[in-house]
């Protein structure tokens, strides 16, 4: 990567639950004409959302999911009505998929129409952005196919983690395909095994680092 390619995060609270759908775009010599974008967890208020790339200036080039709950998706059928990119999800969120329309009348939300998935996201892989590469990890526990991605590019690193970790909290695992354990494991060998300076942007809330939870985070210790 170029010193002068730099990369922008801004975090995009949307919708009744304030789900942080993440932009992240990068502009310089590494990049398309005018910059690319990714953005993470389209779930809800598309129009917003929308805006927010047009003003950012840059082509949007992947559409991802850290996991595939309503709040996470909701929104991605309309924003694959201007850009024409799969959701990028991985294969074990296909049942959690397939709900979006229940679990959206279960909060008394208007639905919305499924977007369309490619399911082929894995652990360990990357996806190549702006001369480096966002690496993939599978967090299980709070729902299936919860993923992680951490970005290098921005200093110090960032960690979107989703639903699996908050400021001083953790992810509901009362819901289909929760499981407390599992969600434990993805934590303390994935997360917590980050560098402590790693700042940890959760799928909802605050941003918090590696270190902090590690000292104080009363779920999960190391």
């Amino acid at each position: 990567m170029s010193d002068s390619t730099q990369w922008n995060l801004e975090i995009i609270p949307v919708g009744p639950l304030q789900m942080n759908s993440v932009l992240l775009t990068a502009q310089g010599p590494d990049c398309p004409e005018g910059g690319e974008a990714i953005l993470f967890d389209p779930g809800e208020e598309a129009p917003r959302l929308l805006a927010k790339i047009e003003a950012s200036g840059c082509k949007l080039t992947h559409l991802l999911a850290t996991h595939c709950h309503f709040d996470h998706i909701g929104a991605g059928a309309a924003i694959q009505a201007v850009h024409d990119l799969p959701l990028i999800c991985h294969s074990g969120a296909v049942p959690v998929i397939q709900t979006l329309q229940a679990a959206q009348a279960m909060y008394g939300l208007p639905t919305t129409e499924t977007p369309r998935c490619q399911t082929d996201l894995a652990d360990g892989d990357t996806i190549p952005f702006a001369g480096q590469e966002i690496t993939v990890h599978y967090v299980p526990g709070h729902s299936p196919g919860q993923v992680m991605y951490v970005l290098p590019g921005i200093a110090p690193v960032h960690a979107l983690v989703g639903d699996c970790i908050f400021h001083n909290g953790v992810g509901r695992t009362d819901l289909p395909g929760g499981d407390f354990p599992t969600l434990e494991k993805s934590i303390r060998e994935r997360i917590y095994t980050l560098p402590d300076e790693t700042v940890i942007v959760p799928g909802h809330g605050p941003d918090t680092t590696v270190g902090y939870e590690k000292a104080t985070n009363p779920f999960v210790r190391p």
